[in-house]
């Protein structure tokens, strides 16, 4: 959907809404950039034979988009480092929890791997554990985002696309792979008669 909530009208037409006659802005367009500060010049001087200097500004759209660009930088780097430092603590904390799943899984892993199972099959059953563990807190993610735009939509117009959903949940495995490969290593590479004799 359309996030464009401008209404554009004839000067007749909006000054007939207009119960107080006054304006509160005013937009110029030039007919090519070189023609801008002409214009700035001539604004000021129009504006200044009916008001005092401080109670008007003459702003170009450039310098209004440098400054929204600037802040949104700074909005977007200080999010990039939230959400890696996420994901370095939500990591970590998987981690965590699959070294002590092998740890609690040790004679589990010894009897299967006494009946036949191989490194691999180890490796491939923590890693697969890992990433469910971690694609499924990417969905809870995903849920409270969904929420929390549901929650601003009703005063700014904030919308999730497909491809959003796409890449939180596929960075969201990604983690899990990353930080579930040396637990998984770990489990594949125990000794089956030394897992079996655990307590």
């Amino acid at each position: 959907p359309s996030v464009d909530e401008h209404i554009y009208l004839p000067h007749t037409a909006a000054v007939s809404f207009n119960a107080t006659k006054k304006y509160m802005m005013l937009y110029l367009k030039a007919a090519n950039e070189q023609a801008i500060p002409t214009i700035k010049q001539d604004a000021s001087k129009t504006l200044l034979k009916r008001y005092k200097k401080e109670e008007f500004s003459v702003v170009e759209q450039t310098e209004i988009l440098n400054t929204i660009n600037s802040i949104f930088s700074i909005l977007n780097s200080v999010l990039v480092a939230i959400a890696a430092i996420s994901l370095i603590v939500g990591g970590v904390g998987i981690m965590n929890i699959m070294y002590v799943s092998v740890v609690e899984r040790i004679r589990e892993i010894g009897i299967r791997r006494a009946i036949g199972a191989l490194k691999t099959d180890i490796l491939y059953q923590f890693l697969a554990e890992s990433i469910l563990l971690s694609a499924l807190g990417g969905a809870l993610g995903l849920l409270i985002a969904f929420g929390v735009v549901l929650i601003l939509r009703n005063f700014f117009p904030v919308y999730i696309d497909l491809m959003t959903v796409v890449i939180a949940l596929g960075v969201s495995s990604g983690v899990g792979i990353i930080f579930g490969v040396f637990p998984a290593k770990k489990a594949a590479d125990l000794s089956p008669i030394d897992a079996i004799r655990y307590e």
